[in-house]
């Protein structure tokens, strides 16, 4: 509990354990984050998109994210897996942690355990469960033990959450502090890239002329997407489809439109199972009911998939054999099945089953939630959309990946994270799988596991996340990848 409560210190401390002397008059990369204008400077376990941002850009990890979504080197310069996948060995940089202390075997073994401590409870502390061990080796080389095999562990330890905290900060690679401009109603941080040889690096020549600052502030989606047109940022991150038909209304150029695509939850999460959602059956009708070709002609994006699996299809190791729910029944025969439940459990009660369904504000939301209501009256259902704070029977679920295979599923959807009415049994057969060393077993225990989940409805999905950037002509440093990361500090650097 105590290394939890100071690693939340610290990180809220932030922005002001970073400010030093950032001055400079040339004007900064501006990176705006679709978000609440204070969410750039949360702090706690799970953090919003720009906090996530700003993290990975003053918090190296023994890894991290190059603007391709490849991981790269950090705190760690390179590293070796033994040939059982037990254990990865890490050599760390020959460098200075903030301060000038150097960048030691111990100091990182401590932050690191740190950082994974603080992730307990939640769904990357799930993934994480599979570290048994983090143990120095040598002056510089720490060992990571893992109890069973994780192919994505390099690709864990290069998120925001495990960066590393030392004395309430972090080794960059870039310096930050609070700055803003009334002019343009931005409030945020200014960011400058560390020089090599502050970070007991080797000096690279004409450093400065090679880097640039950045500005990093969160706003709303209709200011963001106003001030990019105006050319007053290079750069918006963080669009989803709550906000996607704001691009089209706002006139936003093609050509500045990216699209990472990316897997994950995008979906109705069941989270009272209640009333007409107390029987899994139920819960299946409104499944049945949702007209996901629709979806797909309302959202108008090319290759953006709808599914009816709450493992997205076409993961690694996905064999095919979990096909599309409902598989050669029209709509219409499915919500003749659906409307048959809902007219059964209703009976001889007084009116209908009214049913909240939680959705963020935004045009997007407000389109999709049309379209659910309609396809809940097609079977005798009413709804009520209320917002995403609000009690509610359903709540959107719409969350990016972080490696691409069936376990990160399972965690979000476990029964410990509660995000949605769970399965036990699918719990159990996940923790089999996990363990199981024989692959085709694996993947057996897997799929077993999907199709208790499936049943349970606890999960009702529309298909995959929507993740969309703006980026302006001759902007360097950016590029779409498949985890929807953005990292600040290729931004930074100007070509040579």
């Amino acid at each position: 509990m105590v290394l939890r409560r100071l690693a939340l210190l610290s990180f809220a401390a932030l922005p002001l354990a970073l400010g030093g002397c950032l001055g400079g008059e040339d004007r900064p990369v501006r990176v705006l984050v679709i978000g609440d204008p204070g969410s750039t400077f949360a702090g706690g376990a799970r953090l919003p998109q720009a906090a996530q941002i700003l993290r990975a850009a003053a918090f190296e990890g023994l890894v991290g994210f190059d603007e391709q979504g490849r991981v790269a080197p950090a705190l760690a310069d390179r590293w070796i897996v033994t040939d059982d996948g037990l254990s990865y060995i890490f050599r760390l940089r020959d460098g200075t942690w903030p301060g000038g202390s150097p960048i030691t075997a111990e100091s990182a073994q401590a932050a690191l355990a740190q950082a994974i401590a603080q992730q307990r409870g939640q769904p990357l502390g799930a993934d994480l469960a599979v570290i048994d061990e983090v143990r120095t080796m040598a002056g510089r080389v720490i060992e990571i033990r893992l109890k069973q095999q994780m192919p994505d562990l390099l690709q864990l330890l290069a998120q925001p959450e495990l960066g590393l905290v030392r004395t309430g900060r972090g080794a960059g690679p870039m310096r930050s502090k609070r700055d803003s401009n009334k002019d343009l109603g931005l409030s945020g941080v200014l960011l400058r890239a560390i020089p090599p040889e502050d970070r007991g690096l080797p000096p690279e020549a004409d450093w400065a002329d090679h880097v640039q600052p950045v500005h990093l502030s969160a706003l709303p989606a209709a200011k963001a997407i106003e001030l990019f047109n105006l050319g007053e940022a290079e750069v918006v991150l963080g669009g989803t489809f709550t906000d996607y038909p704001r691009l089209g209304t706002a006139s936003v150029s093609g050509g500045a439109i990216r699209f990472d695509q990316v897997s994950g939850l995008f979906g109705l999460a069941v989270v009272r199972g209640e009333g007409f959602l107390a029987e899994s059956e139920n819960r299946e009708a409104i499944a049945m009911a949702i007209d996901r070709e629709a979806l797909i002609a309302a959202v108008n994006l090319n290759g953006w998939t709808a599914t009816t699996r709450v493992v997205n299809p076409g993961l690694e190791g996905d064999r095919g054999a979990i096909s599309e729910r409902w598989a050669g029944r029209s709509i219409e025969e499915r919500r003749a099945v659906a409307a048959g439940r809902v007219a059964k459990w209703k009976g001889g009660r007084d009116g209908g089953a009214g049913l909240r369904i939680a959705l963020p504000s935004g045009p997007g939301s407000d389109l999709l939630f049309k379209l659910l209501r309609a396809d809940l009256k097609a079977i005798g259902l009413e709804a009520q959309q209320v917002p995403m704070a609000a009690n509610a029977d359903l709540r959107l679920v719409d969350t990016v990946a972080r490696y691409a295979r069936p376990a990160w599923f399972f965690n979000q959807l476990s029964c410990a994270n509660a995000r949605a009415l769970c399965s036990a049994t699918a719990d159990t057969l996940f923790a089999k799988a996990q363990a199981e060393t024989d692959p085709v077993k694996h993947a057996d225990l897997l799929e077993d596991a999907e199709v208790q989940l499936t049943q349970a409805n606890g999960y009702i999905p529309f298909g995959v996340p929507i993740r969309w950037s703006l980026v302006a002509g001759g902007t360097n440093g950016f590029a779409v990848n498949r985890w929807g990361v953005h990292p600040l500090m290729p931004l930074a650097r100007l070509p040579k």
